[in-house]
């Protein structure tokens, strides 16, 4: 491949999505600060967090980022797996729990279908 889907984070890309919205960039920086500081949740649960939601909205610079941040506030390689499960059930309870929805739409059309051969 000549260019990659996912380009390397760079100083130039940083710079340009600054000078794009610099107000923004810096609410966005603040509030990101903010949310992953010490609070009633320590911020190395915070990264845990952030870890496991990276791998729900399947986003690898969050992947990249927060496992990194995660390792650096003590988090150990088994507590960001285990976050990482826990991802990976809640995305596929979703799919089940959704399945509802399914099971609801063939009883109704069954429901229609015995109806019409009355």
């Amino acid at each position: 491949m000549d260019h990659p889907m996912y380009p390397d984070v760079s100083r130039e890309i940083s710079q340009k999505r600054r000078e794009l919205a610099p107000e923004i960039y810096g609410a966005f920086r603040t509030f990101s600060q903010r949310v992953f500081a010490d609070g009633a949740l320590p911020s190395k649960t915070k990264e845990l967090i952030a870890v496991a939601v990276a791998h729900v909205t399947q986003c690898p610079y969050c992947i990249h980022g927060h496992t990194d941040l995660a390792l650096k506030k003590g988090a150990t390689e088994q507590e960001i797996m285990e976050a990482i499960w826990v991802a990976a059930e809640m995305r596929a309870g979703g799919a089940f729990a959704h399945s509802a929805v399914a099971i609801d739409t063939m009883h109704q059309v069954q429901h229609q279908h015995e109806t019409e051969q009355k």
